[in-house]
């Protein structure tokens, strides 16, 4: 007969994983730093965010209202878990720097909109309680982070999916494609507002990547595995079914 761990041991279980990823370092600011992104840019981030921002809130209406048991559990944990990984910091380019994103998670549960709200508000938190990021640069870090990843992370799932992928391998997948894909969106955001002299925005995507790559590719394939874990824990426990909104 198979057994199932008790919720609370479930949760103090993925408590104290996820804190290990937040014990205390020196602070170098998250993603793109208050004061590096012009007033125009800012704006223009606004903008482009806003619309997915909007189709969040209506997305995650309707998941809060739904029957769907554990709903709310289940949203509060993807919030938890993309505060917690995002908070790992490693310096990377100058006024920025590396770390897991966590989008994945949530991106499978619940659909790439819903990310754009919860992202925003832990982008929100960091850039207020704990000084990561910042408020102009809010635009701009939730298109990459909680815009371009998860939709990408959702496209890569689906596909695999499709394909008949193992679903821990496609998860392990979308965790990673999302967080990749957030770096190289912040390296274009970067590259267009400090343009390499000679070989222009392109060169400057480039230099940026490279920087990036150095410590974001081991974090990715770090927060993949991490996040199949905790997937397979729910699941495994009867928290949340894979079909679950779907």
């Amino acid at each position: 007969m198979k057994k199932y761990l008790p919720k609370s041991s479930l949760i103090l279980g993925i408590g104290s994983l996820l804190y290990f990823f937040l014990y205390p370092q020196d602070a170098h600011a998250m993603h793109i730093m208050e004061g590096m992104l012009p007033p125009k840019w800012c704006i223009f981030w606004f903008a482009v965010s806003a619309p997915f921002f909007i189709y969040g809130i209506i997305r995650m209406k309707k998941i809060v209202v739904s029957s769907q048991q554990n709903a709310r559990i289940m949203l509060a944990l993807c919030g938890a878990f993309v505060f917690v990984l995002s908070s790992l910091k490693m310096p990377s380019v100058t006024g920025s720097c590396s770390h897991p994103t966590g989008v994945g998670l949530g991106t499978v549960m619940f659909g790439p909109g819903v990310m754009s709200v919860l992202g925003v508000i832990v982008l929100l938190f960091q850039a207020l309680l704990l000084a990561h990021g910042g408020l102009t640069t809010l635009g701009a870090n939730c298109f990459s982070m909680t815009i371009v990843g998860p939709f990408v992370g959702f496209g890569v799932y689906k596909l695999c999916r499709a394909f008949k992928v193992n679903r821990s391998v496609s998860l392990f997948l979308c965790a990673v494609l999302a967080d990749w894909s957030t770096y190289v969106t912040t390296s274009f955001q970067l590259a267009v507002v400090f343009p390499d002299p000679n070989t222009g925005v392109g060169g400057a995507i480039i230099k940026f990547l490279g920087i990036y790559a150095v410590t974001q590719i081991p974090l990715a394939i770090a927060e993949g595995l991490l996040t199949v874990i905790v997937y397979n824990l729910v699941i495994s426990n009867n928290l949340w079914k894979e079909t679950a909104l779907s």
